[in-house]
């Protein structure tokens, strides 16, 4: 489903389209009084009412093209379909956007389709699971279920056909984009903050390729969720987990323990670090499968350095929103990430086990216990 030239899809102006969308007239199908929007790297959202709809931006980069009318038609299409494994009754359609004959734009119309949304149902704010944790809400049962669901997904999945080589030259080359970024003069960085951090990647990368490879040759790679965030973890009962890494299949293809190391990292970013030993634990136990102890560590200094780069690169970009805030971001995953790199560091049999206390002082949580 090409555009033609010069066609709607192709000559009206993303903020047209977006301001068709901040509407409350846009939703004629169900009553809306008033419209949030808000704006990502990749995304406009439009919360209305029940309802969440989102269209993606135009654009290209590295691992994404949704320059063409068929790229965001397919895009729309796969999220719903992948992220209705961990939030069935969140994704609800796709929708297209048309203009009619007489020019005006519409929701599902009758007119040429020049964009694509998808269409959630809204979820309250204060149960996600960041904002939980910045207001101490956060029980160890809620957890007990989002352990459940992680692990009930993961056994679910078959291993991927992926070979040693392309899973470690991945590392290395998020390593490579990482060490550039981070370094970059105008990241506002000290050598001392970052040098340390990506030396000790590369060494372990060069020495303990044996690791890594175990896990893809023992059938541990999975095609997951791929962007695993405090901020997208629902903690309704049952809970969700949403926005899945959609657009790009080789970065959803992981260890199970390495997207528990992203989420871990960012309640540990929140005050909570006893959570990503309960996700961890349970998911062995479901799993029949614990990781060489390096491992956990490694992948949660190279999460860390991800987030950090990505909080960076907006200091880089000319229209960048809200700058103050990513510096300071930075180095808060710089900093999980250089006590990551120390563990790495450290042989295993010479460190006690790192039981964490939650926020509220409680111990953490045993798989198994319910």
């Amino acid at each position: 489903m090409t555009a033609a030239p010069h066609s709607p899809s192709e000559s009206m102006p993303t903020a047209q389209r977006v301001a068709f969308l901040r509407s409350p007239a846009a939703y004629h199908d169900h009553v809306v009084r008033e419209v949030e929007t808000r704006e990502t790297r990749m995304s406009w959202v439009f919360l209305a009412g029940e309802r969440v709809y989102k269209l993606k931006k135009p654009i290209r980069d590295r691992w994404l093209d949704f320059t063409t009318l068929a790229a965001r038609e397919r895009n729309a299409h796969e999220e719903v379909r992948l992220n209705r494994r961990l939030a069935a009754n969140v994704y609800l359609a796709t929708a297209r956007l048309t203009v009619e004959a007489s020019g005006a734009l519409a929701l599902d119309g009758s007119g040429e389709t020049i964009d694509w949304l998808v269409v959630m149902r809204r979820l309250p704010a204060e149960q996600m699971l960041d904002q939980a944790l910045a207001v101490g809400r956060v029980s160890p049962g809620a957890i007990d279920r989002v352990a459940s669901l992680l692990a009930d997904f993961y056994r679910r999945l078959d291993p991927v056909e992926r070979s040693v080589d392309e899973h470690i030259q991945r590392f290395a080359e998020e390593q490579a984009v990482n060490r550039t970024i981070l370094t970059d003069a105008h990241a506002g960085l000290a050598p001392e903050e970052v040098t340390p951090i990506l030396d000790t990647l590369e060494t372990f990368l060069a020495e303990a390729t044996d690791l890594l490879a175990e896990r893809v040759r023992g059938g541990h790679i999975i095609e997951g969720h791929g962007d695993l965030r405090a901020e997208h973890v629902c903690l309704e009962d049952p809970p969700v987990v949403i926005d899945c890494l959609e657009f790009n299949r080789e970065l959803r293809l992981v260890d199970p323990f390495d997207e528990l190391a992203d989420l871990a990292l960012d309640c540990n970013r929140l005050g909570a670090s006893w959570i990503g030993d309960v996700l961890r634990e349970r998911c062995a136990t479901t799993l029949g499968d614990t990781p060489p102890e390096q491992l956990p560590s490694f992948y949660t200094a190279s999460r860390a350095c991800l987030r950090a780069r990505l909080a960076v690169r907006h200091l880089l970009d000319p229209q960048g929103r809200t700058p103050a805030k990513w510096l300071p971001l930075a180095r808060e995953y710089l900093a999980i990430a250089n006590a990551a790199r120390l563990r790495l560091m450290d042989p295993p049999a010479d460190r006690p086990a790192n039981r964490s206390r939650g926020s509220d002082g409680s111990p953490p949580r045993t798989a198994g216990r319910h």
